[in-house]
């Protein structure tokens, strides 16, 4: 239960692992052709926000300055769901749901429940965030991600398990593959992950 590789690594056979992006399962990711290249975020620093999903765990956020109102709808879709997969499992809030298209709904349902009996607390980090491509309604939005300060409880509030999860040792690449619905809100149809690029 224990061996997941954090956020990005749903404990489902349909995960794509890897920095190649190769799928495992017969769903086929968004691949863009054609893609418009995505607007380049405005200079300036980035802004630093605070998300808390429950009593003593939160996600730090380094967002990049932009002016573009899509990228910038595209980048917060990327910190609600991911912050928001973790509060699901601190809490047991499932409002993300409200973010996921399937495949990637059934994926982070998988996830969340495989933390059954467990919680966590501490801080992860987002930064190096970028939307990668962009097409029509479609778009996947990559960061880097930090849960080396998070740490697997037992229980909602219990002690720390004694071996802790290989993703609480060293940052990842994560992507998230998306959809713009026809309300104009984008969901998550897909996640990807790699091992490198992340060093800190």
């Amino acid at each position: 239960m224990i061996r997941m590789r954090g956020l990005i690594a749903p404990v489902v056979a349909a995960a794509l692992l890897g920095a190649g992006c190769a799928a495992a399962g017969a769903d086929r990711p968004f691949t863009p052709r054609q893609a418009v290249a995505p607007t380049p975020a405005a200079a300036g620093a980035p802004s630093t926000e605070t998300i808390l999903v429950g009593p003593r765990t939160k996600v730090l956020v380094e967002r990049p300055a932009t002016t573009d109102p899509r990228q910038a709808a595209l980048l917060r879709a990327f910190t609600d769901v991911y912050a928001g997969m973790w509060k699901a499992v601190v809490t047991g809030d499932d409002s993300y749901l409200a973010r996921m298209a399937d495949p990637g709904g059934r994926e982070a349902v998988d996830w969340v429940l495989s933390f059954d009996g467990l919680s966590v607390r501490g801080t992860a980090r987002i930064y190096a965030m970028n939307v990668t491509a962009v097409m029509g309604g479609g778009a996947e939005v990559g960061a880097c991600v930090d849960e080396t300060r998070l740490r697997v409880l037992k229980g909602r509030g219990g002690t720390a398990v004694s071996t802790q999860p290989a993703w609480t040792r060293a940052a990842y690449l994560q992507a998230m593959v998306l959809a713009e619905g026809e309300d104009g809100v984008w969901r998550v149809k897909d996640f990807r992950h790699g091992k490198e690029g992340c060093a800190r």
